[in-house]
């Protein structure tokens, strides 16, 4: 049976449509980032810039690098969409985006993560078989299938994501829309929908549709019956999502995603109409099937293990963070703190309160307040310029933090040098004090 499953040749369209959408989209990503002024903002202005934790040596380009940079990532988009030096394209996409997405977190986003997972999926899909100018310029490369494993990768994926997404939002402040009510105050400015945003009843739609959109999606789009419905809503819970929340191309990206949910009659007939649909029933297992399938395997596992870490580091994740990124924890919270950071000479125990916009841009101000990981990498770069000045100096670190609305708590231990502890990923850190959310 799982033969069958994975190593039938099924028509190809779904791949080939969903690389052109792929391709587009990742382009608008890039060159939108450098015309509306992220690169600049993110990359180029900040002096200081806050990598993940193990990847400091990542560093953006120096002067104006970072918009070649993205740029040349831009032009990869293109290639990938029409097909050309597809394999090697994609592949020095991915690796590129990889490192952006790893080199800055100030402006994290679900969705770069994603783009990492599908980019590298796609490393391993035959893509370019049609529709390509690769195929064109290689007539032997063409081929109207795929194996099906290409088609249950990507829904699995997805059904990962979506089910994840779904059950993060099974907690207090989302089951009674308070949550909600706070992202939605912030566009209460918007033209013509802004006001009607604030009625709780929206607020409890938004809710209701959330989980629900979440956790039946993917089944709904695989139940033929249901799909056509499951489709039209997909569209407007997205298009509302990208005109809402403005979160760049993720809301586009889902719908794309669309194509491998239809038969590839349908996919054919709209997109593809020259395109011969492959009607064979033949099943081909290739000779590496033993290493795609541990690949597979090993992909999965960690795909399904990372967005549980939370639950077995102590604490509440929505207080720590600790286990709170890849994780698909979508839109559940609002963090806002006051932060001192104070630095003794161990030598001659003078103390000097810094202010950290000294270093940092408003945008890292915000994070430094309130987010665990940016206060201990403040803190380990305020120890390093003053070791630039000959000075061995400790960090202590006075910060309170807001949740969801809640009154500012005390949330770092200040008698704590924090600038001489370690950070452990898979671990919880007692400087940060315990959560009063239990007590809620």
């Amino acid at each position: 049976m799982w033969r069958r499953l994975l190593f039938k040749r099924v028509d190809n369209s779904s791949l080939v449509v969903f690389r052109i959408f792929f391709g587009l989209l990742i382009s608008f990503e890039c060159f939108g980032a450098i015309l509306t002024g992220w690169v600049r903002r993110t990359l180029i202005d900040p002096s200081f810039t806050f990598t993940f934790i193990g990847f400091e040596w990542l560093q953006p380009l120096p002067g104006y690098g970072m918009y070649f940079y993205f740029a040349m990532m831009g032009m990869l988009g293109i290639c990938i969409a029409l097909g050309y030096k597809y394999r090697w394209s994609v592949i020095l996409f991915t690796l590129m985006w990889t490192a952006v997405y790893l080199m800055q977190k100030t402006a994290y986003n679900n969705h770069y993560y994603l783009l990492i997972l599908i980019s590298f999926l796609m490393c391993f899909m035959p893509a370019e078989r049609y529709a390509s100018i690769d195929s064109r310029l290689n007539p032997p490369l063409q081929s109207n299938h795929m194996p099906a494993w290409v088609r249950w990768t990507v829904i699995l994926q997805l059904f990962i994501v979506y089910t994840y997404a779904s059950i993060a939002k099974l907690y207090g402040d989302w089951l009674n829309f308070s949550i909600i009510a706070i992202l939605l105050k912030g566009k209460a400015s918007y033209p013509l929908i802004g006001e009607w945003l604030q009625h709780p009843w929206v607020h409890y739609a938004v809710g209701v549709a959330g989980i629900t959109f979440d956790m039946l999606i993917v089944p709904a789009l695989l139940w033929k019956p249901a799909r056509k419905w499951a489709f039209g809503f997909s569209i407007f819970f997205h298009l509302f999502n990208s005109i809402v929340f403005q979160i760049g191309i993720f809301p586009y990206l889902a719908l794309a995603f669309s194509v491998f949910f239809f038969p590839p009659e349908t996919i054919r007939r709209i997109f593809l109409p020259g395109k011969t649909l492959y009607t064979e029933e033949e099943i081909s297992v290739p000779s590496y099937r033993k290493p795609l399938l541990l690949g597979l395997g090993v992909y999965f596992i960690l795909q399904v293990a990372l967005p549980l870490r939370h639950y077995f580091i102590a604490d509440d994740v929505l207080w720590t963070e600790e286990g709170h990124r890849m994780s698909w924890r979508m839109m559940l919270r609002t963090r806002a703190g006051l932060a001192q950071y104070r630095v003794v000479d161990k030598k001659t125990g003078e103390s000097t309160v810094v202010p950290a916009g000294l270093y940092l841009s408003s945008q890292q101000l915000e994070k430094v307040t309130c987010y665990p990981d940016y206060i201990w990498q403040f803190a380990q770069f305020l120890k390093k310029e003053y070791a630039r000045e000959g000075k061995d100096v400790a960090v202590f670190v006075k910060s309170r933090v807001s949740i969801n609305g809640r009154p500012l708590e005390a949330f770092t231990d200040p008698t704590i040098d924090l600038a001489a502890e370690k950070w452990d990923p898979f671990k919880h850190h007692t400087w940060i004090l315990p959560s009063p959310l239990r007590s809620d």
